[in-house]
């Protein structure tokens, strides 16, 4: 069946083929001898085993991409017909020269033409679903709101029109088989294309030129993304899988938690005796490590991280996906500098002449540099517009560490990692950093704790209590079960230390034995690290782990245990400190308090008629995983109404406070604690409830600003979970040492904190 149009088309598909793989071929290699620029790094190679099960897992089990369900499926569709169909277009070069052809062996397999048949059929209404989504949310409908917003959306629409183009070919040319009676694979295993035949005609030399045109089509997708190295839509088809593979954590965790070290070289930096050649955090964009070039070659530009940044969603400049994006397009520009191909001049360019667009100016705050030349060679990684800076100072200092964007990015990009590696080189090398936080710096430096507080006041509010608290002097006893880690808020700041009493309260009811360091304790380092000043960091760190170490002498692991009721000191001594040699096991307040209800030592006895809506910490929910322990918490006490935010567990919103923002004004755009605030009063709480004393200030913040402008009821307060445990404990809790917070609640004269059950009516405003 062979003709002058096979031979033609044929030969056209060789050339074009051998053209094509050359240039693919020369793209790959100039990508890896890119990546390879950055600084080494050893850790992302082992176990093979669980990277590899890991890998299996993300890519063909689609964990992270169903976490958006329906775009999940259909994106799963897609990926499985690029790869799964992938003989199909090994079969079209054969149909070229003779549309009789079919595969070896299984060309004629029911089970394989049934695969294709439904992948085919999945793929092109997965990318026609897709389509919908990405006009369905397209910035001239949803501007900001768009998760598209200031990705590249020509190419978008590029690899989308290929792909459906593709999936149509496949259809088309199996459904010619069957017109043209041309397939012996059984009916079953056909069922679309035996459907489509119905209308096409018996054509074999139009199975040619389907054929044809599905080769020319995914040959030239093939010549497109070869000469766009930085089209991360295009790309991510190759290197997701490495990306996944080379994570942070070979388990599959995303990287959130800890900070890792600082590193030079693939090193880590001794601060006590740092190389002369160190690199002290990322400066320049040859600073990062080959693992953030991948993340930055890998970025899909789909704006799920974009899509639940507290920054972005309040008006600010930060989007994690266009910092990525601006972080890889300038590596790709500034590549043939790095790698000896171009000289840059001596002198930078006059980078003040620059004005960006509008879409610019609201997406990233400066006009971006085009092209390959000096000016990208001289930019400065971190500068305002005039400078010409790759990243703007206002997007890096507006992270607040909350890690929904690590959270739900599809390809495991590592975004807290590389801004605060930026944010380390600003304040360690340039001294450039918001001003009021050189402040909190200050006094961590000289008093222990951000606020500045003499350290003689860690022990005031042992005075508030009606029992006597165990002093840490030397060793514990055996008899001692937790040392209680009060942190500096839950020392110094009023509305905190109503928790950490109530949490004492809490423990000595239920029997347990604990001591606390009192004036001992200095701050974990926790603001320290997030600003990005590792140096202050590792001396707090360093001078705990001496005094816990002093304080558990003598036990053996899984005896020298911590509880902490904030979560950010919970995930520095739990998480960070074992990289200074502090190994503890490591416990927040709201697992203790519902170990010890589940046990029986915790009984709550006293209904509380109150509407409840719980917002979940950053630091404890998805930098650690604890989402359940709170809600059984409050689950227990009786009379509790609870209903969630929309936006909640590892979806859950930030209170702006984290990344050391509690200590830096914020500027541009609506509050965070103000955003996240007017979403629970939309639910018509009575109390809004949380576990962390950095929530709990800026939520009461943001209250307080709500009611004097009548935005809120006067009963509505924002209590920890444990005060809320701890009024249903007692029949008289108004007496309890850390129970009380905020305005009365309820309207009853004797029901001053709420606890007269059904009885009590709400304010009717």
């Amino acid at each position: 069946m062979t003709g002058p149009l096979q031979i033609v088309l044929g030969t056209i598909s060789v050339l074009f083929l051998i053209v094509s793989s050359v240039m693919a071929y020369r793209a790959v290699r100039a990508m890896v001898r890119i990546i390879r620029i950055g600084q080494p790094d050893g850790t992302r190679f082992g176990p093979v085993k669980t990277r590899l099960k890991t890998l299996a897992i993300e890519s063909l089990g689609h964990t992270r991409m169903l976490k958006w369900s329906s775009i999940g499926i259909a994106h799963w569709f897609v990926f499985v017909g690029f790869y799964g169909l992938f003989l199909t277009l090994v079969e079209a070069f054969g149909e070229v020269w003779n549309p009789a052809f079919h595969l070896p062996l299984i060309g004629n397999w029911g089970i394989w033409n049934l695969f294709a048949e439904i992948i085919g059929t999945g793929t092109i209404l997965g990318i026609i679903y897709l389509i919908y989504r990405r006009q369905k949310d397209h910035p001239r409908r949803q501007g900001r709101k768009s998760r598209f917003a200031g990705s590249n959306e020509g190419r978008g629409y590029f690899v989308e029109a290929i792909v459906l183009t593709v999936g149509i070919c496949i259809l088309l040319i199996r459904a010619l088989k069957v017109s043209s009676d041309l397939t012996d694979a059984p009916g079953w295993s056909h069922p679309v294309s035996s459907a489509v035949a119905t209308i096409l005609p018996d054509s074999p030399d139009l199975l040619t030129v389907v054929a044809f045109v599905k080769i020319v089509v995914s040959l030239t997708w093939l010549v497109v993304i070869s000469r766009i190295l930085n089209m991360g839509v295009a790309w991510h088809r190759f290197s997701a899988f490495f990306n996944i593979y080379f994570k942070r954590n070979a388990d599959g965790a995303p990287a959130l938690g800890p900070l890792l070290p600082m590193s030079s070289g693939g090193k880590l930096i001794d601060f006590e005796d740092p190389g002369e050649d160190d690199t002290f955090g990322r400066g320049k964009i040859e600073d990062f490590t080959w693992k953030g070039m991948l993340d930055f070659s890998t970025c899909t530009e789909c704006g799920r991280c974009q899509s639940q940044c507290p920054a972005w969603n309040t008006g600010k400049p930060l989007s994690p996906k266009m910092l990525v994006m601006d972080l890889r397009d300038h590596l790709y520009a500034k590549a043939p500098y790095l790698l000896g191909a171009q000289t840059a001049s001596e002198t930078a360019p006059d980078f003040d002449v620059l004005k960006p667009s509008d879409e610019q100016a609201w997406a990233s705050g400066y006009a971006r540099i085009e092209g390959t030349n000096d000016a990208q060679a001289h930019r400065p990684l971190v500068g305002t517009l005039e400078e010409g800076g790759v990243i703007d100072p206002d997007v890096l200092w507006g992270c607040t560490n909350c890690g929904a964007c690590v959270e739900q990015c599809p390809v495991d990009i590592e975004h807290i990692d590389h801004i605060n590696d930026m944010r380390r080189y600003q304040v360690l090398i340039e001294s450039n950093f918001p001003s009021e936080a050189g402040v909190m710096l200050t006094n961590l430096e000289k008093r222990g704790n951000p606020w500045g507080m003499g350290g003689n006041v860690r022990e005031d509010w042992i005075k508030e209590l009606d029992f006597e608290v165990r002093m840490a002097d030397g060793p514990l006893p055996h008899e001692v079960e937790y040392l209680f880690w009060v942190g500096c808020a839950g020392a110094v700041d009023d509305r905190a230390k109503k928790v950490t009493k109530a949490v004492a309260e809490l423990l000595h009811t239920a029997g347990v034995e604990f001591a606390v360091l009192g004036n001992g304790e200095t701050c974990s380092g926790d603001p320290a690290r997030r600003l990005g000043n590792e140096f202050v960091f590792q001396q707090l760190a360093m001078e705990n782990v001496e005094t816990l170490n002093s304080v558990f002498e003598g036990r053996v692991p899984g005896t020298r245990k911590i509880v902490a009721t904030c979560p950010h000191c919970f995930n520095s001594l739990g998480k960070e400190y074992p990289q200074v040699g502090g190994e503890y096991e490591v416990i927040h307040h709201t697992q203790l308090l519902g170990q010890l209800i589940e046990e029986g030592r915790l009984v709550p006895v006293t209904p509380i008629d109150r509407k409840v809506t719980y917002h979940d910490p950053c630091f404890l929910g998805r930098h650690n995983k604890v989402y359940t322990p709170p809600r059984e918490i409050l689950d227990s006490v009786q009379g509790l109404s609870t209903q969630e935010m929309h936006r909640c567990k590892d979806r859950g919103f930030c209170c702006g406070a984290g990344g050391a923002r509690m200590w830096m004004e914020e500027k541009i755009g609506k509050r965070i604690n103000v955003e996240r605030t007017e979403e629970a009063l939309e639910l018509d709480p009575d109390v809004i409830s949380t576990a962390c004393p950095f929530c709990i200030t800026m939520l009461s913040d943001a209250l307080t600003a709500k009611k004097q402008n009548g935005e809120a009821k006067d009963h509505v307060e924002v209590l920890d979970v444990s005060q809320i445990l701890l009024r249903s404990m007692q029949p008289v809790a108004a007496g309890v040492q850390g129970a009380a917070s905020g305005a009365d609640v309820g309207t009853k004269a004797d029901d001053v904190v709420g606890l007269d059950s059904p009885a009590t009516e709400h304010d009717p405003k």
